[in-house]
């Protein structure tokens, strides 16, 4: 067995391994490195989402098999959230499915409608699943522009007219992972549109629908009239609720992929724990002040990081949503690329934060920054950077 398997030739190395290596070579030498580099959540799960997880466990008849697509409870849940939030009516047996997290239902969906060979268009720099998934199923990979603008729309034409085979499929992520992007209706709108018109199914990252900043809730691809004939959307509740290590996530929409995803995930798994699909029901169903405290954790956050930064020599644009910052590589250090400058924070600043080439390689200009330390250390990142551009500019001097 010396030669590498099919599908792990198919991955690139993982750049994240080589930051996470020099964080943990780092610490052992006794450094304090301020980690804003994996979109880790520090924040507890709400007390009483906690409790109920307790309460059911008591019960020796959850302690069985679950159900691969989520408790018929959890189901309902999810589509009252959905109408309340978005407006948007699902039917909890045929458009509702649990995942374990958002990030395995995108990839056992890309193995449920993914052939050999068929050509997926996905945003570059984009959450890495979002391409990854496919590659793995088989699939080739267009990228797109990631704004959510005029040059996406015009590439997505582009693409139908040029790709062999068309397309199957378009991946969306608004409010996006890394780069903090926010798509209105008007944008869902020509989408959807465009997929309809071309026949190509539509798959839509919502995991940051409720860490936003403004006054302006980022919007669902199905409050779009028509948009449920061709579109699946992915919510989680890692972000939301502070449920990471939860692994609870959603996948709704169009019944014919909601199906398709359902059988293919009857095979992998049965379901995540009852107790914690029993919680999380019971924290969507609650009266919405648990979100509203994550939210406004990181709009704090969000401003300390701009400013203190700011001040540092290092000027981040703000982002309107979600927990990272994706902030241009100051012009002195951007020959460097993101990889190596990342790793320069880390020697000699202490200070981790993520490559931006991790995510695409059109990210290799920026780097992200996650709102997972809370004030105080955000402060002390920025301190830290202020003296690492200060003694690297003294030397050049």
């Amino acid at each position: 067995m010396s030669e590498e398997f099919h599908k792990i030739r198919r991955l690139p190395p993982y750049v994240f391994e080589q930051v996470n290596r020099l964080k943990a070579a780092a610490r052992a030498k006794g450094a304090d490195i301020i980690d804003l580099g994996m979109g880790n959540p520090d924040l507890p799960t709400p007390q009483n989402i906690v409790d109920k997880l307790c309460e059911v466990v008591q019960d020796p008849r959850t302690h069985r098999y679950s159900a691969s697509r989520g408790i018929p409870g959890l189901r309902r849940a999810q589509a009252k959230y959905y109408e309340r939030r978005f407006g948007v009516k699902l039917n909890p047996d045929t458009q509702v499915i649990a995942t374990l997290g958002s990030k395995e239902g995108f990839a056992n969906m890309a193995q449920a409608i993914t052939a050999p060979g068929d050509v997926v268009l996905c945003p570059n720099p984009t959450y890495p699943i979002h391409s990854f998934g496919f590659i793995m199923s088989g699939g080739v990979i267009r990228s797109m522009p990631a704004y959510p603008g005029e040059e996406l729309l015009q590439a997505l034409d582009r693409a139908v007219k040029h790709s062999i085979p068309k397309p199957i499929a378009v991946i969306l992520n608004y409010p996006s992972n890394p780069t903090a992007y926010v798509a209105d209706l008007d944008f869902y709108k020509e989408v959807v549109d465009f997929a309809k018109k071309n026949d190509i199914i539509l798959l839509s990252d919502l995991a940051y629908a409720e860490i936003y900043f403004g006054d302006k809730e980022p919007p669902s691809v199905l409050q779009v009239p028509g948009a449920i004939d061709v579109a699946v959307e992915f919510t989680s509740m890692s972000k939301t609720f502070s449920m990471p290590g939860w692994r609870m996530g959603f996948a709704v929409g169009n019944e014919r992929l909601i199906a398709a995803l359902t059988r293919v995930k009857s095979y992998l798994d049965y379901g995540a724990f009852t107790p914690i699909q029993v919680a999380a029901a019971y924290a969507l169903n609650g009266d919405g002040s648990d979100i509203a405290y994550v939210r406004s954790v990181y709009k704090k956050r969000r401003d300390v990081m701009v400013e203190s930064f700011h001040r540092a020599g290092w000027d981040i644009p703000s982002p309107e949503a979600t927990m990272f910052a994706w902030a241009p590589i100051p012009e002195q250090y951007r020959h460097l690329g993101s990889l190596a400058f990342s790793k320069l924070l880390i020697e000699k600043a202490d200070v981790a934060v993520s490559p931006g080439i991790g995510f695409g390689e059109q990210g290799d200009d920026h780097v992200r920054i996650a709102l997972v330390e809370n004030e105080h250390r955000l402060r002390q990142a920025a301190r830290n950077i202020k003296r690492f551009f200060s003694e690297e500019k003294n030397k050049a001097a």
